[in-house]
């Protein structure tokens, strides 16, 4: 508790109370209103639908990886391998994965001069360094993080439901579509809210692709801390990193319901 609280209960509170507070202390409302404003609620915008697609592709490609791992040998090489793979690079993040994109695939990277040598083409070209570099980005993360969260709930699957479908006359089809994805969908929606949740806080990835302007909510809550030109606007950034709290928030209530649910078919 004191751990949480010096690092996760205190910093929350203290941009709470700071979004509803002016320069000088004083209770004001004009710091949320501001997040009403076109270009922060662009900002988002922008936000949502990045990390609702990133999302998506690393629930999608997770999910198949998972269940890969989930039918062959429990304790092969293979799984085990994948697995210690997937928990480092659901961690990699941050500038250090900006960097390796950078020199990979940017402008000047190794398999976009390569390309560019042999192929005559430049698949990616500045795009990297836009919002639909960031999906490309977010998703080198999101899929082993899907495979991480949804192995276990594959995993949970048991053998004596097929079995079950197959004595009373069922197909594959039948097993699937009134078996198995019923119970898989609850954790694989919560899995799909907690990787949404997990890309729409990212920051440090963002801030090293993205230099100029603030396209996304994290780079616009840095604008209103270091900015030069607009001064005083500390606590707009607490107001916008607040909107960002409350949008997690829903987030993992509605992931916490959803795992509920399908702890109850795989207990």
């Amino acid at each position: 508790m004191l751990y949480v609280g010096i690092f996760l209960i205190i910093p929350t509170l203290v941009v709470v109370v700071a979004a509803f507070l002016d320069g000088a202390n004083r209770p004001t409302l004009a710091n949320v209103r501001e997040l009403g404003e076109s270009y922060i609620a662009k900002t988002f915008w922008n936000s949502f639908w990045v990390s609702a697609l990133s999302a998506v592709i690393g629930a999608v490609f997770g999910a198949l990886l998972a269940y890969v791992l989930a039918t062959g040998n429990p304790h092969g090489t293979f799984r085990q391998a994948v697995t210690s793979a997937c928990g480092v690079l659901a961690q990699f993040g941050g500038v250090t994965l900006a960097f390796a994109f950078i020199a990979t695939v940017g402008p000047a990277g190794l398999i976009t001069t390569w390309l560019i040598a042999n192929a005559g083409v430049d698949p990616f070209g500045s795009s990297l360094f836009e919002l639909r570099g960031l999906i490309l980005v977010y998703s080198y993360f999101e899929i082993p993080l899907m495979v991480l969260v949804f192995l276990p709930a594959l995993d949970g699957i048991r053998p004596q439901w097929r079995e079950a479908t197959e004595s009373l006359g069922g197909t594959t089809w039948d097993y699937w579509r009134s078996v198995a994805v019923p119970i898989l969908t609850p954790p694989f929606l919560g899995a799909l809210l907690l990787l949404f949740a997990n890309a729409f806080s990212a920051y440090a990835t963002a801030a090293a692709l993205i230099t100029q302007g603030a396209p996304i909510a994290p780079l616009q809550i840095r604008t209103a801390f270091t900015s030069e030109v607009l001064l005083g606007r500390e606590n707009i950034g607490k107001a916008l990193a607040f909107g960002m709290i409350l949008v997690v928030a829903v987030v993992m209530i509605l992931n916490s319901l959803l795992q509920k649910r399908s702890s109850r078919w795989l207990r």
